[in-house]
């Protein structure tokens, strides 16, 4: 068993997936910059360089923000003084230290991923495939674990990454958390993007689908994130808590197979009430001291 952070492979399928492109900002998708304001603006630099594929120079910057030079130069002086970004011989920005400092701090005080860590670890050693732990961050849910399987895969999903919550296990899962009122408010405000031939793209099956997992427990991703990608996930109840969580098994099609997952839905799904059992306790009188 090895915990590791693996990048955006998807294992080989003779279907083609009908993807587009990403948005530049990860989870700010429908905020506008009169929204979020002289802050907001310098966050979303701040996670347009952190999240960009490839180093970005100043040119770069500008044309993917739409925010005038101006504003973007200041910007970027801000958090190169803040130490939040540096900015490289060759003209590029990169993440500051200050910031993997910060990120280093919420990491470790994360109470959530501490107590999910053993059955994780418990679900990856009973199914040999690779679990994962996220919380719902508006459309997209944010990878906070991730414990690979015994066979080699390498796939999307990275501790600190996102992905829409429309299209993946544990967002779907997480997001049967949320109430039918709030459900239908983030579903109708969706950009929903096509990434393969099963992706869900429309508000009505996301409910559908969501109002499924609130019944059973448990959900499916057959394939519609990634081509050749299936995953059995379950939602983390955590009444109190100001996070909406899931957990889930992932493996290969040609591996996992849709009877296999129907097998697992129960082991994730006690696995998920155990970790909810667990963070109930830690908001006891008992547990407080």
């Amino acid at each position: 068993m090895s915990r590791q952070m693996t990048v955006d492979v998807a294992m080989p399928d003779n279907k083609t997936p009908n993807a587009q492109q990403h948005d530049p900002v990860p989870g700010r998708a429908g905020k506008t910059q009169s929204e979020t304001g002289t802050l907001g603006k310098a966050v979303s630099l701040l996670e347009l360089i952190a999240f960009a594929e490839k180093p970005m120079r100043f040119t770069d910057v500008v044309e993917a923000c739409g925010q005038p030079r101006g504003t973007v130069h200041r910007q970027l002086a801000h958090l190169l003084a803040e130490g939040l970004i540096d900015h490289a011989p060759d003209q590029t920005y990169a993440v500051g230290l200050r910031l993997l400092q910060f990120a280093a701090k919420a990491w470790s005080g994360n109470d959530l991923r501490s107590v999910a860590a053993p059955h994780l670890a418990a679900l990856q050693e009973m199914t040999q495939e690779s679990v994962h732990l996220a919380v719902l961050n508006g459309g997209q849910v944010t990878y906070l674990d991730k414990i690979e399987g015994r066979h080699t895969l390498r796939m999307h999903s990275q501790v600190g990454k996102t992905s829409p919550a429309y299209c993946t296990g544990v967002g779907k899962a997480a997001l049967s958390l949320l109430s039918v009122d709030a459900l239908a408010h983030l579903a109708a405000g969706l950009e929903f993007q096509r990434f393969t031939e099963n992706t869900i793209v429309t508000p009505e099956a996301l409910i559908r689908d969501v109002s499924a997992i609130r019944v059973q427990g448990y959900g499916f991703d057959l394939q519609e994130h990634e081509i050749g990608i299936h995953c059995a996930a379950a939602p983390v109840h955590a009444p109190g808590r100001n996070f909406h969580a899931a957990i889930s098994v992932t493996g290969p099609a040609y591996r996992v197979d849709v009877e296999q997952l129907y097998k697992w839905a129960p082991l994730v799904r006690e696995t998920a009430d155990k970790i909810s059992a667990e963070l109930a306790c830690r908001l006891s009188p008992v547990a407080d001291g």
